[in-house]
């Protein structure tokens, strides 16, 4: 084989599991068929969960850095400014869940930060290389490019985006609904005459009678445009084209547009493959789920997919687990991708305001064949579920778990002899844990939870962790 795992598309889905990858030991190939980055702001939306994954990722830092909370929303009406919109329900920060609100950071800066992690860790990705032909026995993967180069892996991941060549290939269908008939234009641009504090709405009413907002990119000098068309015209994606709207739409001058750095068009639509993996092929991200961009659910669910499949593929290629661990992805991540869905689409209809549930914070795999709660009584934090930040025998949670390495978490009671892979945070009963041990899972969830250490070795042993040779903790 020419590598353990080829990944299929350079979006934040591809980059963020070459990252997981890569920290693991694990020889992947990424590949974009494109011959740079995506270049567009399009998902800019960041998730409190994903937040919790770029911080064990290694890459907080730096999106912190590169962006800032959402504005509030202004309204306005014959050029005169009428009122404020919130476009989040309120939350606060806590010791449990630091990261309370979504962060704003253009796709095309949060795809450059996950690419300079990745190559921190020694990878890379081949631009220029689009998969046209893909075959695959008991052994592996053959995927051939349109260059006439072949490769050979133990495992693909299809990371390619909504029309996904390698689910066509494949033969997986993807089955949804359009939530809009009518094209939507979003575009990156400068604008003269707007303050950068506030998301600039301007209701239908105009001289076209359509829609557009114009949100300020924080960490940037552009603008994110968005209009919908309900005329039966389609979006002109020309400089000039964008400035008509601007014009149609609101007080500015066509003048005002001073730049068009990016546009597309697109229907808003809500759609589930069929199944999320065939043979030794994953569908992660837009390949396995689209949504609406209105949720700010799309990019966030698919570096949780990619999170998820992580620590599974290193598992089974590195620790000695056997390879029916994989198929627990599809298990725990189709409900929570059709779950999304569904919240996506209410939030567009506007049946469901942006507040807890999109935070992701909630998500979890109570109902998996992974989770395994076995005490009389579950506190507030059972097996399955997210494991929150805290303080424990003055360690903070999240610096314990940062790493692709299991953490036992050991409050009130003895600590337990694990294997060296597995690090352990032993102290007095938690608030948010109680007592009891927790052992949670490289992607932050607990996976079991016991009053004491009774059935925590067999469980590890699933894992090829019941001996030293684990991914070994970093220093």
């Amino acid at each position: 084989m020419d590598t353990d795992v080829l990944v299929v598309g350079a979006g934040p889905t591809g980059l963020a599991l070459g990252i997981d990858l890569a920290r693991r030991g694990v020889a992947a190939m990424v590949v974009e068929r494109a011959e740079a980055l995506f270049p567009g702001s399009r998902g800019k939306g960041i998730q409190p969960r994903t937040m919790e994954v770029f911080d064990d990722l290694g890459v907080l830092g730096a999106i912190r850095a590169a962006g800032g909370a959402y504005p509030v929303g202004m309204i306005w009406q014959d050029g005169r400014r009428t009122g404020e919109h919130r476009m989040f329900d309120p939350a606060e920060a806590s010791e449990d869940s630091p990261y309370a609100e979504p962060w704003m950071v253009p796709q095309w800066r949060t795809q450059e930060i996950l690419l300079a992690r990745l190559e921190e860790l020694g990878g890379s990705v081949a631009f220029g290389r689009e998969v046209v032909g893909l075959t695959q026995d008991s052994d592996g993967v053959r995927a051939r490019f349109a260059s006439g180069e072949a490769v050979s892996a133990r495992y693909a991941v299809a990371a390619d985006g909504g029309r996904s060549t390698v689910r066509r290939l494949l033969g997986i269908g993807m089955n949804g609904e359009a939530l809009d008939p009518y094209p939507t234009l979003v575009a990156d641009v400068r604008i003269s005459g707007l303050d950068r504090d506030n998301w600039h709405i301007f209701p239908p009413g105009g001289a076209d009678g359509g829609f557009l907002a114009v949100c300020p990119l924080t960490g940037t000098e552009d603008f994110q445009l968005v209009a919908r068309f309900t005329d039966g015209t389609a979006p002109d994606l020309s400089l000039e084209g964008v400035r008509k709207v601007v014009a149609a739409r609101s007080h500015l001058a066509p003048e005002a547009v001073t730049e068009l750095r990016w546009a597309s068009d697109f229907r808003p639509r809500a759609a589930l493959a069929d199944r999320f993996r065939s043979g030794r092929v994953f569908l992660a991200g837009d390949a396995a789920h689209v949504h609406s961009p209105a949720g700010g659910q799309g990019l966030n669910t698919s570096v949780q997919d990619a999170y998820n499949l992580g620590w599974k593929l290193g598992a089974v290629l590195r620790d000695g687990a056997t390879e029916a661990l994989l198929d627990t992805y599809e298990e725990e991540r189709r409900p929570i991708a059709q779950d999304m869905l569904e919240l996506s689409a209410n939030v567009h209809r506007g049946e469901v305001r942006r507040g807890e549930a999109t935070r992701q914070l909630g998500l979890g795999y109570r109902k998996s064949s992974l989770t395994a709660e076995t005490r009389e009584a579950p506190g507030a934090v059972r097996a399955g579920d997210r494991a929150p930040d805290g303080v424990v025998g003055g360690v903070r949670l999240f610096d314990a778990f940062r790493g692709p390495h299991w953490t036992v978490v050991a409050v009130g009671v003895a600590a337990p002899a694990v294997p060296g892979a597995v690090r352990v945070v032993h102290g007095e009963a938690q608030k948010s844990y109680g007592s009891g041990v927790f052992l949670v899972r490289p992607d932050g969830y607990v996976g079991w939870a016991g009053d004491r250490a009774a059935g925590l070795k067999d469980y590890l042993a699933r894992f090829g962790l019941e001996h030293d040779r684990g991914t070994p903790l970093p220093p």
